[in-house]
């Protein structure tokens, strides 16, 4: 089939339905508004057969104009009543799609802002109604791109150490696919509109983990020139003596699937390893691998707290360590980052009773002892020093503090400390909420600033946010984190002449910005957390 090189914008499209020919092929799609976009942009070939478990091959090449309207299908997934995948949207292995928005008018050449999602690496797509990218490209005259990449057992299970397979399986397949995203990104995104040389990577929970890791993998280095980490899990990166242990479970789960099968359909067992495991993985079909998936990822969060089934691996080769090791030891790519979290993080993981965070006392407790196992020569802050820092917590809710900063807002802080001795970091604190979350005990939970990053902040009949109110101060905080947010994509500071100054992160006054009714700044906003746990960074191997 014919090749095509560099994309290039088709000036004789017609504006209604404009045309772009990207290096695999010309696609068409719609003017909505303000801004033209461009939905379900194939960036890879179906990761499927060989290429399952794979790093992803760029997609062959068409020549006929694609009409690229509607969104591609999610990753395989089970469904959850928190995270809507959008209106009509499919599951299936071949995922790997983009979009692009960009605006009618404006500049030629944008800033570009590359959007990754979250949802513990097994859950979650770029289709979620709450990242349209309308808002935001329109408000900073910017290009906003959303990914799909594979999630849960497709991407982020590190089947490779599994007896006798080989080379068949990669480590990080799902890494490996936002890594061709963002090259995707660099060889297309003139073509709509933007500035390769002016990419900002941002995401949130584990996309947030998937921006941290990535300034930990050299190979990222000149894909991305910013980027923004929301609630990040930055240490949930294991190396692969665990992933080991979670591929074997997983085959035990497997095995599980296959022989409840068994009691309606033909009987199947896994092989202990070889080729015929191989073939296996490759040709069962994917509802089947989702079902082992699941299992998983219930099993082991359960039996080990504080770890998930799903997650980067320090492979030695893509990642060579783990992201806050090399934050630490001063090897992170030297980009501007905005990082934060929100101030009640695991209270909607407690409220749904989710294995995901430790919340109660006996899981914390055994989290701590894993912890301490593995690493015997570490120095664990006592649990009496630990408690210091919620000594004004309410009752009932020091399980919810201790929960949210081992998981987020610690790692965070280490990470935010070390990374700011090699480039220049923000760090923020989201704490808007409104009276129904308050009743709810929910609070500023883990996501809820998603909405007012892009600008999709709405007061739908069966959305019980602001049913007590809070809407109209929801809207002005969406234009101040909107605000903030693009002025770091187009100028490189998050800088707002109309709200408080955010200094840049430095270890004398530790600036914070905490986002509010009213915004403001603090310094040293986390000092009684830091002196309760330490500057020793905690996390599993």
């Amino acid at each position: 089939m014919a090749r095509f090189g560099r994309a290039r914008r088709d000036r004789r499209a017609v504006d209604p339905d404009p045309v772009v020919i990207t290096t695999a092929g010309p696609v068409r799609g719609r003017v909505d508004g303000a801004a033209r976009v461009w939905r379900g942009i194939r960036y890879a070939a179906p990761p499927v057969g060989v290429r399952r478990f794979a790093p992803p091959e760029p997609p062959e090449p068409w020549t006929d104009v694609l009409d690229v309207a509607a969104f591609g299908p999610a990753c395989p997934q089970p469904k959850n009543r928190i995270i809507d995948l959008g209106p009509g949207i499919g599951q299936d292995e071949d995922c790997l799609f983009l979009n692009v928005w960009s605006p009618v008018h404006g500049r030629d050449r944008r800033p570009v802002m590359v959007w990754v999602h979250g949802g513990a690496y097994f859950l979650g797509a770029a289709s979620q109604p709450v990242y349209d990218g309308a808002s935001l490209a329109t408000a900073g005259d910017v290009v906003v791109v959303t990914i799909n990449y594979r999630v849960g057992v497709f991407g982020f299970a590190d089947l490779g150490g599994l007896p006798g397979t080989g080379d068949a399986f990669d480590p990080n397949p799902g890494m490996r696919d936002v890594l061709l995203a963002l090259q995707w990104v660099q060889d297309n995104i003139a073509a709509f509109g933007g500035d390769p040389g002016e990419v900002t990577l941002f995401g949130e929970s584990a996309g947030g983990g998937i921006v941290t890791t990535l300034l930990g993998v050299p190979s990222a280095a000149g894909l991305f020139h910013q980027a923004i980490a929301q609630s990040s899990p930055v240490t949930a990166v294991y190396g692969r003596a665990r992933a080991a242990t979670v591929a074997a479970a997983f085959m035990e789960e497997l095995q599980g699937v296959l022989r409840d099968e068994a009691a309606t359909g033909p009987s199947r067992t896994v092989p202990d390893g070889g080729p015929a495991l191989v073939e296996l993985l490759r040709s069962l079909p994917a509802p089947v691998l989702l079902r082992a998936g699941i299992r998983l990822f219930e099993r082991i969060p359960t039996q080990a707290p504080g770890t998930l089934a799903f997650a980067p691996v320090i492979d030695g080769h893509l990642l060579p360590r783990s992201p806050l090791t090399s934050a630490l030891d001063g090897t992170t790519l030297p980009v501007r980052l905005v990082i934060g979290g929100n101030r009640d993080e695991t209270s909607a993981f407690a409220r749904m009773q989710s294995p995901l965070i430790p919340t109660q006392e006996a899981s914390i407790r055994a989290m701590f002892a894993a912890i301490r196992e593995q690493n015997p020569g570490l120095t664990l802050p006592s649990e009496a020093q630990i408690l210091t820092a919620y000594a004004d917590s309410p009752r009932g809710t020091v399980g919810l503090g201790v929960s949210r900063d081992i998981g987020f807002r610690m790692p965070t802080l280490w990470f935010a400390q070390a990374h700011s001795r090699v480039a220049p970091v923000w760090l923020y604190r989201f704490d808007f909420s409104t009276r129904v979350f308050n009743l709810l005990k929910l609070g500023a939970t883990h996501a809820t600033e998603l909405p007012y990053v892009f600008g999709t902040v709405t007061h739908r009949l069966k959305d019980i946010t602001y049913k007590l109110g809070g809407y109209r101060a929801g809207k002005r905080l969406s234009r101040r984190m909107q605000a903030r947010w693009l002025a770091f994509a187009n100028h490189g500071a998050p800088d707002d002449p109309y709200t408080p100054q955010w200094p840049s992160y430095d270890e004398k006054t530790r600036a914070t910005l905490v986002f509010d009714r009213s915004d403001r700044r603090a310094d040293d906003l986390d000092g009684p957390l830091r002196r309760a746990w330490g500057d020793q960074a905690l996390a599993f191997d």
